[in-house]
């Protein structure tokens, strides 16, 4: 048992002791060994930000690969009992199945605490290699709404029972045919839950004074449930927040921009957002989206700025939180010494800003981006700079040198 103390939610604020429990998920493929090295990075961090008074308590859980091989169980008991004991997690990545298999571990966890939010921020860091041209315009923090839409995982193979049910069920009622051979799916998009995600996405834009929240979806087509998410994100703002945004329609009755003081509003169908992040970057600021659209953008805005190794995740809650890896497992390179710990390291980095241990989360950033100027990097990197490529330890050491520095 760790000598820590629990992170408590006292009304309704985030209560982080000295000695907070965390705990950690290795995760697969070359999870171990980048949470690990970015683990060592994180520990050092907090004792040089805080001269050794603060320290966090990791706790080991068995999850993935490895619990399947020792438990027989990706998912254990005793990981599910220690995530809603503990509810904070900084986890590598896991392995999701594509077409069969085992649910998503990712989802699972997310539902289990109620993480309705996934927070990504994307914003070039100096010296990576990207396409574009001007990668420097990219400083955009994407919400996802995390529990609802598709990833309810509500759905049928083509030849099941249950979709030969849901077929004569939506034609002795509703008077609709489907093909015999559709596999169907069931999108549920909720106004409880739309609320909420656009809450904490607006709340975050005021108090970090950005210029504007844009809301993506593809209402034009579904319109009852992605036209409502859009709707009811509106709504939010009109309700809750009136005196501190104004939309794209107020604002061109005011020259076309918005005035002192107030956030841009606007929304954007999905499709053509796609290719303007690509050509306009810098339009994009606070993005908020339905879990689907989010999940699309936020990978294709990490490639945008060169790599998408680099970043990291947040699933947060009103009490809970699963800070993670955005990249895959990459399993031909577990244990080789080349992995990049860094996506891991920036959502411990977006771990102890949520705990308000500002202080060691900007040690963190310096650090890497010292590396990245300096040119010490991994293999992932390095191979677009030309230069030698660090190891997966030494890199980590390089990192945990500059903070000590």
């Amino acid at each position: 048992m760790a000598g820590g103390s629990r992170i408590t939610l006292v009304n309704g604020r985030l209560v982080v002791p000295d000695s907070p429990i965390v705990l950690e998920a290795d995760g697969d493929g070359i999870g171990p060994e980048i949470t690990t090295n970015a683990i060592r990075v994180i520990d050092a961090a907090v004792a040089r930000a805080y001269s050794g008074n603060r320290k966090i308590e990791w706790i080991k859980v068995p999850v993935g690969d490895q619990a399947e091989k020792d438990l027989g169980d990706r998912f254990p008991e005793s990981t599910i009992n220690a995530l809603k004991e503990y509810r904070f997690m900084l986890k590598g990545p896991l392995t999701t199945p594509v077409g069969k298999g085992f649910r998503s571990l990712n989802v699972r966890m997310r539902l289990l605490l109620d993480l309705y939010a996934n927070i990504r921020p994307v914003k070039y860091i100096n010296g990576i290699d990207s396409p574009l041209r001007n990668p420097e315009k990219i400083d955009m923090v994407i919400f996802r709404e995390n529990t609802d839409d598709l990833y309810t995982g509500i759905e049928w193979q083509y030849e099941s029972k249950e979709a030969d049910m849901v077929r004569k069920l939506l034609k002795d009622n509703l008077n609709i045919a489907l093909d015999p051979d559709a596999g169907i799916g069931i999108k549920p998009m909720g106004k409880a839950k739309t609320e909420r995600i656009a809450r904490m996405a607006l709340r975050y834009a005021i108090a970090n004074k950005r210029r504007s929240v844009t809301i993506m979806h593809k209402g034009n087509i579904m319109k009852y449930t992605e036209g409502a998410f859009r709707e009811w994100c509106y709504g939010v703002a009109r309700n809750e927040f009136a005196g501190s945004f104004v939309t794209e329609e107020e604002a061109a009755t005011l020259g076309g921009n918005a005035p002192a003081g107030k956030i841009l509003l606007n929304d954007r169908i999905a499709d053509n957002m796609f290719q303007q992040i690509i050509t306009r970057p810098d339009s994009y600021d606070v993005v908020l989206a339905p879990n689907l659209d989010g999940d699309y953008i936020s990978d294709a805005a990490g490639a945008l700025i060169g790599n998408i190794g680099v970043l990291g995740g947040a699933n947060i809650g009103d009490f809970g939180g699963v800070f993670e890896a955005v990249h895959g497992t990459a399993p031909k390179y577990a244990g080789k010494n080349v992995a990049n710990p860094m996506g891991v390291l920036k959502a411990g980095e977006l771990m102890l800003t949520h705990f308000g241990w500002t202080e060691a989360a900007a040690l963190v950033e310096m650090a890497v981006a010292s590396a990245i100027r300096d040119k010490k990097v991994t293999n992932d990197m390095a191979r677009f700079m030309g230069v030698a490529p660090l190891g997966t330890k030494e890199f980590t050491d390089n990192l945990v040198n500059a903070i000590a520095r």
